[in-house]
Protein backbone atom coordinates (compact mmCIF):
# COMPACT_ATOMS: atom_id res chain seq x y z
CA UNK A 1 0.00 0.00 0.00
CA UNK A 2 1.43 3.14 -0.91
CA UNK A 3 2.58 6.05 1.91
CA UNK A 4 -0.28 8.99 2.27
CA UNK A 5 0.44 12.49 1.51
CA UNK A 6 0.31 14.82 4.29
CA UNK A 7 -2.58 17.66 4.02
CA UNK A 8 -0.88 20.94 3.05
CA UNK A 9 -3.48 23.14 4.33
CA UNK A 10 -3.59 21.10 7.46
CA UNK A 11 0.26 21.26 7.71
CA UNK A 12 0.44 25.09 8.27
CA UNK A 13 -2.74 25.81 10.76
CA UNK A 14 -2.47 22.70 13.01
CA UNK A 15 0.68 21.76 15.20
CA UNK A 16 0.93 18.85 17.60
CA UNK A 17 2.17 19.54 20.86
CA UNK A 18 4.77 17.20 22.89
CA UNK A 19 2.21 15.13 24.55
CA UNK A 20 0.08 14.76 21.62
CA UNK A 21 -2.82 17.50 21.65
CA UNK A 22 -3.57 19.28 18.52
CA UNK A 23 -3.64 23.14 18.87
CA UNK A 24 -5.07 25.32 16.53
CA UNK A 25 -5.68 28.97 15.97
CA UNK A 26 -9.16 30.76 17.10
CA UNK A 27 -11.23 32.08 14.28
CA UNK A 28 -12.43 35.74 13.58
CA UNK A 29 -9.26 37.54 14.14
CA UNK A 30 -8.09 39.04 10.78
CA UNK A 31 -10.52 41.42 10.47
CA UNK A 32 -13.80 43.96 10.97
CA UNK A 33 -11.49 44.20 14.69
CA UNK A 34 -12.87 47.93 14.79
CA UNK A 35 -16.28 46.23 16.19
CA UNK A 36 -14.57 44.08 18.48
CA UNK A 37 -13.80 44.87 22.17
CA UNK A 38 -9.86 44.58 23.21
CA UNK A 39 -10.74 41.87 25.79
CA UNK A 40 -12.12 39.92 22.89
CA UNK A 41 -8.80 40.13 20.54
CA UNK A 42 -7.11 39.05 23.71
CA UNK A 43 -8.67 36.04 24.39
CA UNK A 44 -8.18 35.28 20.29
CA UNK A 45 -4.61 36.08 20.28
CA UNK A 46 -3.82 32.19 21.91
CA UNK A 47 -4.61 28.95 20.32
CA UNK A 48 -7.13 26.81 21.10
CA UNK A 49 -7.01 22.76 21.69
CA UNK A 50 -8.84 20.66 19.73
CA UNK A 51 -10.42 17.81 21.14
CA UNK A 52 -12.86 14.52 19.88
CA UNK A 53 -13.43 13.40 16.41
CA UNK A 54 -12.24 17.08 15.16
CA UNK A 55 -8.60 16.27 16.58
CA UNK A 56 -8.56 12.57 15.47
CA UNK A 57 -9.39 14.06 11.80
CA UNK A 58 -6.75 16.43 11.79
CA UNK A 59 -4.08 13.99 13.14
CA UNK A 60 -5.16 11.60 10.38
CA UNK A 61 -4.59 13.96 7.78
CA UNK A 62 -1.11 15.04 9.19
CA UNK A 63 -0.70 11.27 8.91
CA UNK A 64 0.15 10.93 12.70
CA UNK A 65 -2.57 8.07 13.14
Amino acid sequence: MPKLKTHSGTKDRIKISKTGKVQRRHTAINHFLKKKSASTKRTFAGVEEVSGKSAKNMKRKLGIQ
